[in-house]
């Protein structure tokens, strides 16, 4: 496998971001100065201009989005809107149902498929008033191989996968905000590979409606603001409460106020190596500013329990193999059937047919044993701070990470793997620019510390200079 991505380059300018926003236009509305009909034309004629090049969209609703949008202005009209999203344009990962719109998880096996149900986060989307533009393009059954979409900064290079059309179609400034889910780096990647902030909230902490049947999956949130981010996340779980079995996510309607770590630790991960050299000066050159302002930082020479953990996840990526192959194993099989299936995921198909019951057994204990050292660091800092991924995204194409018998071509998500693992809240955000293109730092927090987050976040942002190579 590729170690070194060729060296593409981009236009992403830290300054000048494309990323829409949304809750600063909502006094605007009340006011009666513009209206939500306005602002979705504004994100259709992005779509318009950008979207033969970025490719973001499986298919698109504008008559209904705006039937929606002039609902939601009558609302601000007579002073009655339903939440602070009502009005707000969004793009769905083509993974999750709606009742309106085809769901084709991305293959060619369900093209054209209408289920006629809302999973339960866009009925909850649809209950806040928010106006449901279009389907984004995921990877085949949200997971390896990618569709047609590109980087917003760079269409030679990929915008990430699973969640590659939401993370682009945020980038480019077609519309405010787009879910996502993440079993290993769905969510984090293309929201670092393309400008977007992006929470992975705690494992369960928003309803994923049928999902994939994956015992770690998380349903997250694209957007150009961190206001916007929480908002959303903060109505689905509202109204569509969080997966069975778990409490939902934790937290008031507001977003949290900006508040400086005192203490963080420096995650390495398994990803810490495959760095590039750019990226690692960059990285580095963020974290001094942090110490500048006060912030101290361990790592996992400074304590054993720290350590205990960087031993624990260093081979998150095949231990999320594992997990998830043996959990589709029952769907793949059905999908192979057909004759439709990629021959990528027939590889993994024949990986997951090899392992046991046993295997699995052991696998769930490791996971376990992971959340354990993590949980052990609750005293130890406020939170931790890695990359979100080796480097900026590579070309379109391009193999790289993976295992031997397999790599990927829309990003390594060695940083991503341990934080699926662990199930805890992780928030991205724009900080470095390499070579034209954004490459996401992560913040983390322990389980259900989703709220608290994105205070964290919030500081940070407007503390941090985005660091330029």
């Amino acid at each position: 496998m590729s170690a070194t991505p060729t060296a593409v380059t981009g236009n992403y300018d830290p300054n000048a971001p494309r990323t829409r926003t949304f809750y600063d236009r909502v006094a605007n509305f009340t006011s009666g100065r513009e209206s939500p009909r306005d602002y979705l034309e504004e994100c259709l004629a992005a779509i318009d201009e950008l979207e033969g090049t970025v490719k973001a969209w499986v298919c698109l609703n504008v008559d209904g989005a705006r039937e929606a949008a002039d609902a939601s202005a009558a609302r601000y009209k007579s002073g009655s809107p339903l939440s602070p999203i009502d009005g707000m344009p969004i793009g769905i990962k083509d993974v999750i149902q709606t009742h309106d719109m085809p769901t084709t998880l991305g293959s060619p096996i369900f093209e054209g498929r209408n289920t006629g149900l809302d999973s339960a986060s866009v009925n909850a989307l649809r209950l806040a008033g928010a106006v449901i533009v279009g389907k984004t393009v995921t990877t085949e059954f949200a997971f390896m191989v990618p569709g047609p979409t590109t980087n917003p900064y760079c269409a030679g290079a990929t915008p990430g996968g699973s969640s590659s059309g939401s993370s682009a179609a945020v980038g480019a400034g077609m519309v405010p905000a787009a879910l996502g889910n993440q079993v290993v780096g769905s969510i984090i990647r293309p929201a670092g590979y393309c400008a977007n902030v992006a929470i992975k909230p705690t494992l369960g902490a928003l309803h994923g409606g049928e999902g994939l049947s994956l015992s770690q999956l998380h349903l997250g949130v694209h957007a150009g603001a961190l206001e916007d981010m929480w908002a959303v996340a903060y109505e689905i779980g509202q109204r569509a409460g969080g997966d069975p079995g778990y409490p939902g996510l934790y937290g008031p309607a507001e977003i949290a106020d900006p508040r400086a770590p005192r203490r963080l630790v420096v995650l390495e991960t398994e990803g810490w190596d495959g760095r590039d050299g750019a990226t690692s000066d960059a990285f580095e050159g963020v974290l001094s500013q942090l110490r500048a302002q006060g912030v101290e930082l361990l790592s996992r020479r400074d304590n054993p329990a720290i350590e205990r953990l960087e031993r624990s996840i260093e081979a998150s990526v095949p231990l999320c193999r594992i997990l998830c192959s043996y959990e589709m194993r029952w769907a793949l099989r059905a999908y192979q059937r057909t004759g439709l299936l990629s021959p990528q995921l027939g590889n993994w198909l024949d990986m997951a047919e090899a392992l046991t019951p046993d295997d699995y057994r052991d696998a769930l204990a490791k996971r376990a044993a992971i959340r354990a050292d993590f949980e052990a660091l609750a005293p130890i800092c406020d939170g931790l701070i890695t990359l979100s991924s080796p480097g900026p995204a590579p070309a379109v194409g391009e193999v790289t990470g993976g295992e031997g018998s397999y790599g990927f071509v829309t990003g390594d998500p060695a940083f991503n793997a341990a934080t699926s693992l662990l199930g805890c809240p992780t928030v991205t955000l724009p900080l470095i620019s390499i070579r034209g293109l954004p490459v996401g730092v992560q913040l983390i927090c322990q389980a259900h510390d989703d709220w608290p987050l994105t205070g964290m976040a919030r500081w940070a942002r407007d503390a941090v200079v985005p660091v330029v190579f």
